[in-house]
């Protein structure tokens, strides 16, 4: 349970560490990347700028122009493997460019990005309008545009080294954050994992040491009911209440015992274990719980489709399956039915448990085998019992090398299946389902101790 405890603290500390990574990687990137576009934008706003006087120039020498463009300013400034520049006239027509990237594009005040097909597939541009005129009348006209632009692989390249150095950078810090984690796990479970070990062993011992006044106290009670001549009419309830609530408490203290010994790994009730036939544990519990059916109105359909054997101690199967019908019978309403059916696979004793009672919801489930557990609507105290039985249950079949697990529907039913492994010397199949069904007879409702 513990170690179950360690990796689900470790895993929800990694989970929370790669989730603030990933908030700061994410926001590191994008402030990265804002940081070049700016840049980039402020290159391209440069170099077209420096661009707008040579309008005028290239609408009168054309491709001339060009080839005096090292003898201008913004020449100097131009990359030509990566940027182009355009002109255009007023209409949008082009008139020459300069550089790798010629776009068959109109051209658009402002900042774009563009993208292509070919490479490179993604291009930043910038274009600028230039006017002219008569300034004395305050009348400028549109005279062209100037566009320059640029690739942005170099900035793509960038961005992969960023995110390729991140990553390896949050690999490398999550496993130095598990192995720390791990540690720290480790640490703070140590003082939970001590303080369940005194709580179980406080439980054990003072179950232990509560069994010896409980059944004095019992042996007083029958001894006093054994001579109703020397009882007081009026005490006979008050000595009936006694009896009931310290039989109540010797099953208690006794689940609590069998519980602290089932938690012990070098526990006693690894001894006496023996090839067992199942079916003849079953048909007996069958036969025992069938006056206890009959007077609740339930019937019970027993099938056996397999002749089992299994090693195992007789007196912990019989408490398992016992506590499993018990609690079958007891939350099925007068005319259902409880199911009880043996068969086997390669490797394992398969036993249901299914009845048509009243039901667990959903979203109990993963809960049904805590101790102490009841739902509301499923597990009323008012139907007695401790709480323990399922507990016992699945601490009986873990111990035999099983398992049990439960599927139910609210108002349908539920079915609880046993799965313990074979003897190795385990008989075959029966050659066809032997079913038993017992009648139902009966009307009165008995009201019986149940551990559900």
């Amino acid at each position: 349970m513990f170690q179950y405890l360690r990796w689900r603290l470790l895993l929800s500390y990694l989970t929370v560490m790669a989730t603030i990574l990933s908030l700061f990687g994410a926001g590191v990137y994008v402030f990265f990347s804002r940081s070049l576009y700016r840049e980039l934008d402020k290159k391209l706003q440069t170099l077209a700028e420096s661009a707008v006087p040579s309008l005028s120039e290239v609408k009168a020498k054309k491709e001339q122009y060009l080839k005096d463009v090292d003898r201008v300013s913004w020449g100097e400034i131009l990359y030509r493997e990566r940027q182009s520049v355009e002109w255009f006239d007023a209409d949008g027509q082009p008139l020459v460019s300069k550089g790798t990237l010629n776009l068959a594009l109109p051209p658009r005040p402002g900042f774009w990005t563009i993208e292509r097909m070919q490479r490179p597939s993604q291009i930043r541009t910038f274009t600028i309008p230039v006017t002219g005129g008569d300034t004395e009348a305050n009348s400028p006209s549109l005279e062209g545009y100037i566009r320059v632009s640029q690739s942005t692989e170099e900035i793509e390249t960038i961005q992969s080294q960023l995110l390729w150095g991140m990553g390896m950078g949050a690999v490398t810090t999550l496993g130095l954050v598990g192995l720390a984690g791990f540690w720290l796990s480790q640490r703070a479970i140590e003082p939970v994992e001590q303080s369940f070990q005194r709580l179980k062993q406080f439980t054990a011992d003072a179950s232990h040491e509560l069994r010896g006044p409980l059944t004095a106290i019992k042996a007083s009670v029958d001894v006093m009911r054994n001579h109703p001549e020397r009882i007081h009419p009026k005490d006979a309830k008050k000595l009936s209440a006694i009896a009931s609530a310290t039989s109540q408490m010797i099953e208690l203290t006794e689940d609590l015992l069998f519980l602290a010994r089932t938690d012990t790994p070098s526990s006693s009730l690894e001894t006496g274990r023996s090839p067992i036939a199942l079916n003849t544990i079953l048909q007996e519990l069958v036969d025992l719980f069938v006056p206890f059916a009959q007077e609740k109105g339930v019937q019970i359909d027993y099938q056996e489709l397999a002749a089992v054997s299994i090693d195992g101690e007789r007196s912990q199967l019989s408490r398992l399956f016992s506590n499993l019908l018990r609690n079958g019978i007891q939350y099925t309403p007068s005319g259902g039915r409880v199911m009880l059916r043996l068969t086997r696979n390669n490797r394992f004793a398969i036993i249901d448990v299914k009845d048509t009672g009243i039901g667990i919801a959903p979203e109990e489930l993963p809960f049904v085998f805590d101790r102490f557990w009841r739902a509301d609507k499923a597990r009323s105290r008012r139907e007695g019992g401790t709480g323990l039985g399922l507990s016992i249950a699945v601490a009986i079949a873990q111990r035999h090398g099983g398992k049990i697990t439960v599927n139910s529907q609210l108002k349908v039913g539920s079915c609880f299946t046993v799965y313990l492994p074979l003897n190795a010397a385990a008989t075959s199949s029966l050659p066809a389902g032997q079913r038993r069904e017992l009648p139902l007879e009966g009307v009165r409702a008995q009201s019986m101790q149940t551990s559900k």
